[in-house]
């Protein structure tokens, strides 16, 4: 099982009212939640591990997860209020508002943790939830604790908009990037968490050097590229088609490497220590494919199995 650990949260999108003026619509999202919904659809036996509220916002979240086969038996329920992300669209580019303050997600505590994951082979983490105490001290704690018997895969997905320490973020994800064993960056993270004039090859070997097997980068409509272990790396391009929005396309992209690396038995220590070029560039070029559906369509919409 793959266990999804982090945000889940309401996306509130524009959508224009019978009086022309925009209205919002409460649309289920979030990175970890996305990239959740994105590997059940694909038919990965996948769970999410989320402070999830009680409130009419959180049974939403929790009937998506469902409805996408994705199982619920880890979410950590309160009846504190769900986080909202209000969305901006530029020219289909999204940036976001969030409001978190003393929400069902980001005040969890240890206590609230599973003791035992032993049927858990891989865990995903990323996005606002390490960016804010005390949760985020909470799921760096759970990966230290789980990262010698799991995969650990990292997605940092930087909103420096919702970063208030920045100094201890930066931190945060350098140690959370020495735990893993797959670290996917987008180049403006990158540059963000290695600022300067230097290459984007200089800033990947830096991150390499932190540890992971695998280190992949995107770069939108350029591709994507993917180190493996030995230094070698492998490129696809990305897919061309109309560009909806670009709401839960890395998400998914992150799902879509997943579920080729479960479904080909890598994701163990030993298997992605040894991983061959041609299955790391089939993990990514499935990532590019399942983040073009995504980007075809409104909001985070991530493809069944099926749409494939």
């Amino acid at each position: 099982m793959i266990l999804c650990c982090g945000e889940a949260l309401i996306d509130m999108i524009p959508e224009p009212t019978v009086s022309g003026d925009d209205g919002y619509v409460p649309h289920t999202g979030g990175a970890i939640f996305n990239t959740a919904i994105a590997l059940g659809r694909l038919g990965c036996r996948t769970g999410l591990l989320s402070g999830i509220s009680t409130d009419l916002f959180g049974t939403q979240l929790v009937g998506d997860l469902r409805a996408s086969n994705v199982e619920t038996d880890r979410l950590m329920r309160s009846d504190r209020p769900t986080t909202l992300a209000f969305v901006q669209l530029t020219d289909g580019q999204a940036s976001y508002s969030f409001f978190d303050e003393n929400s069902a997600g980001r005040m969890i505590e240890p206590s609230d943790l599973p003791q035992t994951i032993n049927d858990v082979s891989a865990l995903y983490f990323g996005g606002i939830s390490l960016a804010c105490e005390p949760g985020a001290d909470v799921y760096e704690r759970f990966a230290q604790a789980h990262a010698q018997n799991c995969i650990v895969m990292l997605d940092p997905n930087i909103r420096s908009g919702f970063i208030k320490d920045e100094a201890g973020f930066r931190h945060r994800i350098e140690r959370m990037m020495r735990l893993s064993d797959i670290v996917k960056v987008s180049d403006e993270d990158l540059h963000w968490i290695y600022p300067g004039d230097a290459s984007l090859d200089d800033k990947v070997a830096q991150l390499r050097a932190l540890g992971p097997s695998v280190v992949i980068l995107t770069r939108g409509s350029a591709g994507a590229q993917a180190w493996l272990p030995d230094g070698q790396s492998v490129c696809v391009p990305s897919r061309k088609v109309e560009v909806v929005d670009t709401v839960g396309a890395g998400d998914t992209f992150n799902a879509g490497v997943l579920a080729h690396l479960s479904d080909a038995g890598l994701l163990t220590k030993n298997a992605l220590a040894t991983v061959s070029a041609q299955d790391l560039t089939d993990a990514i070029g499935l990532g590019a494919q399942v983040a073009a559906i995504v980007v075809s369509r409104a909001g985070a919409n991530p493809p069944w199995r099926s749409d494939l």
